[in-house]
Parts: C-alpha cells; structure tokens; sequence
C-alpha cells in the first residue's frame, strides 16, 4: 500500500523475487495536500538524494541499496541533473520513470483508490500523509500510542566533536546513574548572547499547507521560547536546578543555565541536544548551537525540525524487521517507520519487499549487520527509547563502532564503509542463495 519511494521499491523486490504484486496508490481517486500528480513516486519536497560521495553516510546508503538493487536509485541515475556531489534528480523524469518501471512489470498491478484497512500480507508504506481512514485503522492496530501526527526533532550531535573539557556529566538531582547527560554550563553573558543568536535566526516557513504543525506548548521550539522571553529558556529546557558539576570548586559561580545532552546510541557516539526542538534553517543551526560552551565544532548528525509527520513508535509497535508483533507478514516501510528522508525510505521498502517475501517461501526474514548503514538504521528504529523517539536519518552514529578506531577521522570514515560494504555483499549473498519460486497469488 502506498506508491512512493518504499512502495514502489517494496512492489519491485517483491515481483523480482517471484511474487505477484497489487499495488495500491489512492491517487488520483483521492489526492494529498503536496501531491500534483497520479504518477508513482512523485517527489513533493526536494529533488536531491543528497550525496553520492561514499564517506557520506547517504553515499554509502545508496553505494548498499545498489546491491539490492533499488529501482529508485536505477531511475534517479537516468534523470540526474547537475548537482556537484549530490544526486540531484529532474523530478517529472524521475518519477516517471520509476511509474513507467514499476507498472509494466508484468507481475505488479496497480490498484488506485484509498484503502482503510491493513493488507495481510502486505507492506504499508503509505508515507507521511497517511489518510486519516488509514491512519486511524494503523493506530488501531497497533495501539494508539504508537502514531504520532507531527514530529519536533532536536539536533544530534557526534561525541567525538564535543569538547568535553567545558562539560560536566551529571543527571538531574543525580536520578538514574547518576551522571547520564552531557551538560553544557553558560554564564549569564553567554546565556544573553545565545538568546539573541536564537532571535535572529532564519526559520523555515514551510511550503505546503498541510506542513503548517501548530506548536504545542509542551514542545515549543526553542526560537519561538527565546522570542518569548528572556528567561523562558532557562525556566524550560536550559534549567540549571538539581545539577551538580563534580568538577566544581568552592566559590565557583553555579551555572546561569545549562544545556543538557541525553546520550541516543548504546556506543554512545551519538548526542541529543534535550528540548531543542526547532525550525531554525540548517546553516542557523549550526551557527547558533555551535555558541553553546563545549559545542564549537559540533559535528551535527541530525538537524532540528518540526512538521507534520505521520509515523509509527516503532521501538514500541513494530518488530526487528519492521513487522506488526502479531503478524511478522503485516510489515511496515518508508517514513510510516520512523526514518527521515528519501533514500532511508525506499531502503526500508527494499528490504521489506525482501522480508514478505521471505516469509512467503517460509523463511525467517533478515535484516543487515548493524555495521552496515541500512541494518544501523534498522537497529535505530526498533531499539531507541520508545519515550525518546523522533525519526531518524541515516548517519555515521549509528554504525557499530570499529574494534580499534585510528584517530585519524577521514581514515576511519574509510574503514567504516569497507566494513559497510564487505558486510552488505555478504548479506546479499546469503540472501540470493535461494532459488526464486514461481508466482505467488497475491502480495
């Protein structure tokens, strides 16, 4: 269900692999808000696939999903456009290409209408602008609990760029271990002057209707907090109370307010900046957080951003391949998952393809070693915090960390794509080693 970017890649893994596909796509019965066409995998945002390089963690996305032979990325190849480093892509010839692929298969049928219940078996990959028919059907399902509407996403930041010499560790009133955050300590003079970098920073003002998310007032962005006033982030997210620094001698000065920095891998690579949600474009992102003590040269994993999202709890709802808990052949793909982005999305169609179709022949379905890019992401979405978590884009934090590390970050960034690719060709192999069977009635 759904023609996008995942489910189309889902419809082809599946066909590919002996499996006869329905592939439901409500328009043009039923239009989105963002949509103009009826065309499969029609772009409504940007027409990048961002980098191609291999020590880009979205290079070495897509260098992984070429094995599994994507068909979104065979169709971005023939419609690139000039774009330096990044996959930029002529939108009408893109998804037209993927339209004119998919359709013609002669295993794949394309059923247009809205659907409002849950296909078994079946993949939903009905994207961000879910029908509320369908979305209510999904919550349903899987508990109401486990959908959200909108997402307020803080920055993510790697650890290595932190320099941990102007933090502390500490938990708040030394609750948990005690020490399980990152603080950063700002005086009232660098307090004041992150307040104003916050109220001059440029928002992104969105360009479609249905991305308008009204702010809740329990998750306000942090520009619209400092707009509020002086001591509104202080009082919030940046509170100093009931955080002790260890390293603090008598007659220090305690902390005008703190930023706090909640730790989001297992490896610890990977830090969120508590409460920051935010709207800030990327170049003021940077610009401004890189102001906080200890923040300089942040490396950022994740940008901020709040906008209309529908996506499932998947740490709570869903399986390790991405499945309902009670029926490991209702599986789950695209943005619906909880992944950020257009390359993350039709990855996660591919291997959902991939798994119903395993299942289909009576195997277990796979997922990649977390030491590949696309198996980190997986290993993301269904291990995070399920109190914590926001969608995710593919980055470097996420891959399993290398046995010894070189200092050297360029040379370690080549050792984590050897090791990607190594394991994914291995993946690919165990996979491919069983026979494709005839049709299958139906998917």
């Amino acid at each position: 269900m759904g023609g996008g970017l995942a489910g189309s890649e889902a419809a082809w893994a599946l066909a590919a692999r002996g499996v006869a596909v329905t592939l439901y796509e409500m328009r043009p019965v039923r239009m989105t808000a963002a949509h103009q066409t009826d065309r499969l995998a029609e772009l409504v945002c940007s027409n990048s696939f961002k980098s191609v390089e291999l020590t880009n963690a979205h290079g070495l996305l897509k260098a992984e999903m070429r094995r599994l032979s994507s068909v979104v990325l065979e169709a971005a190849d023939g419609a690139r456009v000039p774009g330096g480093a990044a996959l930029a892509v002529d939108r009408v010839a893109f998804s037209q290409a993927v339209h004119e692929r998919v359709s013609r298969h002669p295993a794949i049928t394309v059923a247009r209408g809205e659907v409002t219940e849950l296909p078994s078996p079946g993949v939903v990959a009905t994207g961000p602008l879910t029908s509320d028919a369908l979305a209510s059907a999904i919550a349903r399902r899987l508990d109401a609990r486990a959908l959200a509407f909108f997402d307020a996403i803080a920055p993510i930041v790697s650890a290595e760029s932190l320099d941990t010499a102007r933090l502390f560790k500490a938990s708040r009133y030394g609750k948990g271990g005690g020490d399980d955050y990152w603080n950063a300590p700002l005086t009232e003079a660098e307090y004041d002057a992150f307040v104003a970098a916050l109220q001059t920073g440029e928002q992104y003002q969105p360009h479609h209707e249905f991305d308008r998310t009204p702010y809740f007032e329990g998750c306000l962005p942090v520009e619209e907090m400092a707009a509020r006033g002086r001591d509104v982030l202080r009082f919030g997210p940046m509170k100093p109370v009931g955080l002790t620094d260890p390293g603090r001698k008598p007659g220090d000065r305690e902390p005008f307010a703190v930023v706090q920095l909640r730790q989001e891998d297992r490896a610890g690579q990977m830090w969120n900046l508590v409460g920051f949600q935010t709207r800030l474009k990327i170049p003021d992102q940077q610009r401004v957080f890189r102001t906080i003590p200890g923040l300089e040269r942040a490396e950022f994993l994740r940008f901020g951003s709040i906008h209309r999202n529908a996506y499932i709890n998947s740490p709570r709802a869903l399986s390790a391949h991405l499945a309902a808990k009670d029926d490991p052949t209702l599986l789950f793909a695209g943005q619906l998952t909880g992944v950020e982005g257009y390359t993350e999305s039709a990855a996660t169609g591919i291997m959902a393809g991939i798994n119903l179709a395993r299942l289909l022949r009576g195997e277990e379905p796979a997922v990649p070693p977390p030491t590949t890019m696309l198996g980190a992401l997986y290993r993301y979405v269904h291990t995070a915090d399920p109190e914590h978590f926001q969608p995710m884009n593919a980055n470097f934090g996420l891959l399993e960390p290398l046995e010894r590390a070189p200092r050297d970050k360029e040379r370690k960034r080549e050792m984590l794509v050897e090791r990607a690719l190594a394991a994914m060709d291995a993946f690919v192999n165990r996979i491919n080693a069983v026979h494709v069977l005839p049709l299958h009635d139906s998917a």
